[in-house]
């Protein structure tokens, strides 16, 4: 049995492998959530309007095409994490990125790819529905919290 540390903590976010980078995901699907910003203040809100492509466990549907179906769906990367401050405090990249290591009930932790849902720390509870069943101009109506 090695004793060695889990890559997330032996490694820079910058060091990590596709995969390991990927892995970071704990799938709570709230970066999902579509976000209003302020341009005056810059300001942001989450709304309770997830991607449409989002499926019932908080995944995905299209993640390899989610560029091209959804042009402003953010493409994380360890350089722009400094500008990401939406992200949930509970996020395995913020969390990293900040210097803190990952809560117990992430899924590289508990080696159960639903532990987040499970624990109830992700959007899967929250009502939620898809962006693309209100129109663009009423997303203010379907604000739920301002991000700190």
């Amino acid at each position: 049995m090695s004793s060695e540390a889990p890559f997330w903590q032996r490694k820079t976010l910058s060091e990590m492998t596709t995969d390991e980078w990927e892995s970071l995901c704990d799938g709570c699907a709230k970066c999902c959530l579509q976000k209003l910003e302020d341009a005056d203040s810059g300001e942001v809100w989450y709304t309770r309007l997830v991607c449409r492509y989002l499926d019932a466990n908080c995944r995905c549907r299209v993640y390899s095409e989610r560029q091209q179906k959804v042009p402003n769906c953010i493409w994380l990367t360890p350089d722009d994490l400094d500008q990401l401050f939406w992200l949930p405090d509970t996020c395995a990249y913020r969390l990293l990125h900040e210097g803190h290591d990952l809560p117990s009930w992430h899924p590289l932790r508990t080696d159960k790819p639903l532990s987040t849902l499970k624990k109830g720390k992700s959007v899967q509870q929250w009502p939620i529905m898809p962006d693309d069943s209100v129109p663009e101009d009423e997303w203010e109506d379907h604000i739920i919290f301002k991000v700190n």
